[in-house]
């Protein structure tokens, strides 16, 4: 390791450890659509976000990854107002199955990165976050969960940055952000003056990176080649 390299590796969880670069709106909308669902993207954006919302701090600790996933989806089913029920069945386990895979696929690097640096995960979540982490087989690997709900503020809020460098026990400049939304996690990450990489996911992206020397990777696994 060599002076400008990271101590400590900071990640999102939802569209980054789970899906490389998707994020969980636009999973669901696209499961939705494939699954029979007529809805234009204009109508479930703002349903999709009141789900997401309804679910914030209202779901206990212990509620696990595939609970989440099914309260979420039931919220946009009904919002909806789908006339084949089992739609929101279909897609959840869909979800599920999806981020699970994706999750094991991204499990032996995390394990890698976890014998070289310290590593945590930021996440504008429900309040649950560890539990879903043991769900998922990665809760291990990280010294510090940061749960939006659970500290009251979210990304790009630098508080939230701030609760995950003290709990690293380092500094802004000694740790690296890996997350998939630039106006959450890179421009969160570059508040606090922390290094950020982008995963802007294997489509073409239609933005340019916050910052014009960043580092754009297509999937979780080219962190092998900067990190490791």
């Amino acid at each position: 390791m060599t002076a400008n390299d990271p101590a400590a590796v900071l990640f999102d969880f939802g569209g980054t450890l789970d899906a490389d670069g998707l994020p969980w709106k636009e999973r669901v909308f696209r499961l939705f659509r494939a699954e029979g669902a007529v809805v234009t993207r204009e109508r479930f954006d703002p349903l999709f976000y009141g789900a997401d919302d309804a679910l914030v701090g209202t779901l206990p600790s212990t509620t696990s990854f595939e609970d989440t996933v099914a309260r979420l989806v039931d919220g946009v089913a009904a919002a909806l107002q789908l006339p084949d029920p089992s739609i929101a069945h279909r897609v959840a386990r869909r979800f599920l199955a999806d981020a699970l895979t994706t999750l094991t696929s991204n499990t032996p690097l995390l394990r890698e990165l976890a014998q070289r640096y310290r590593l945590g995960i930021v996440s504008n979540f429900y309040g649950n976050l560890a539990r879903v982490c043991d769900d998922a087989g990665i809760h291990s690997f990280f010294d510090a969960l940061v749960d939006s709900a659970e500290v009251g503020c979210e990304k790009p809020d630098p508080r939230i940055f701030q609760h995950a460098l003290q709990a690293l026990g380092v500094t802004a400049s000694a740790a690296t952000f890996v997350g998939d939304s630039l106006p959450r996690d890179m421009a969160g990450a570059r508040g606090v003056g922390m290094r950020h990489i982008w995963l802007a996911g294997a489509e073409e992206p239609t933005a340019n990176p916050c910052c014009r020397d960043d580092r754009r990777i297509r999937s979780l696994g080219e962190l092998e080649a900067i990190l490791l």
